[in-house]
């Protein structure tokens, strides 16, 4: 088990989640994130250290692994789960809020992982996961920046796994269906479907934990990698599917 965390994103849901279970596994926890209130409260519960910033800013990824690495000497496990959602029409889509979501959901998460990977492979060993999306392995009507975004994740988290084979360090993929976190509200539109069901942010934290200690791509639930396994040998079949029975959320 990792002796330090640094836990984008923890100021609620799956972020905070994350780091209850890591602290109390007695993991060193570094708290991310934009509440400073919300933050201060988790680090006085986890005795972890509140970091707050905005990934969305271009320099803020650069600082966050400084001050991170300032703090604690070295980050044995990074969880890149921050990340912001947008639901509706592409054309009602500002190109401020494209540009917020991608810098959030997909540079941010490069900039952190090139900023602190350097200090892992002079270790011998590091743990990085990702909190990806089902959005980006199987698309959804009304986000399509947002799977972009995630897709990205996906593929730059499975191209590193290549890179650092055999170096000690490790990549791991969460990837959560519909989460019972404010992540909703917060995009402005609702969940109001009835499949799939919600998953508790427990729940995918766990999962976290677990790719971290054994690599790979977690699927939360797992029968969500049923469509995606669909999409790549049927693909016909598969969107003849999800035209029927609906692909937004």
């Amino acid at each position: 088990m990792a002796r330090t965390a640094l836990v984008t994103g923890a100021s609620s849901g799956i972020g905070a989640a994350t780091a209850r279970k890591l602290a109390r596994s007695g993991v060193r926890v570094l708290l991310h994130g934009r509440n400073e209130d919300r933050l201060a409260a988790l680090a006085a519960e986890t005795g972890g250290t509140a970091l707050a910033a905005d990934l969305a800013r271009p320099e803020a990824a650069a600082d966050l692994a400084e001050r991170a690495l300032a703090i604690t000497g070295s980050v044995d496990l990074l969880v890149n789960n921050a990340g912001l959602g947008w639901a509706g029409p592409l054309p009602e889509l500002s190109e401020d809020q494209l540009r917020h979501l991608v810098a959030v959901n997909l540079t941010a998460p490069l900039d952190l992982t090139r900023a602190l990977l350097p200090a892992m492979l002079k270790r011998d060993r590091g743990q990085i996961v990702f909190v990806s999306s089902i959005a980006g392995r199987t698309g959804v009507a009304g986000e399509a920046v947002y799977a972009a975004t995630k897709s990205g994740v996906d593929a730059f988290a499975d191209s590193l796994r290549f890179e650092v084979h055999g170096t000690g360090v490790t990549v791991g993929i969460v990837v959560p269906g519909v989460v019972r976190t404010e992540f909703f509200e917060r995009r402005g539109r609702p969940y109001t479907r009835g499949t799939p069901r919600p998953v508790s942010a427990e729940r995918v934290a766990a999962a976290v934990l677990r790719a971290a200690a054994h690599p790979g791509d977690y699927y939360v639930p797992r029968w969500l990698r049923i469509p995606v396994a669909l999409r790549g040998t049927a693909p016909g079949l598969y969107r003849a599917l999800a035209a029927r029975f609906g692909a937004e959320s």
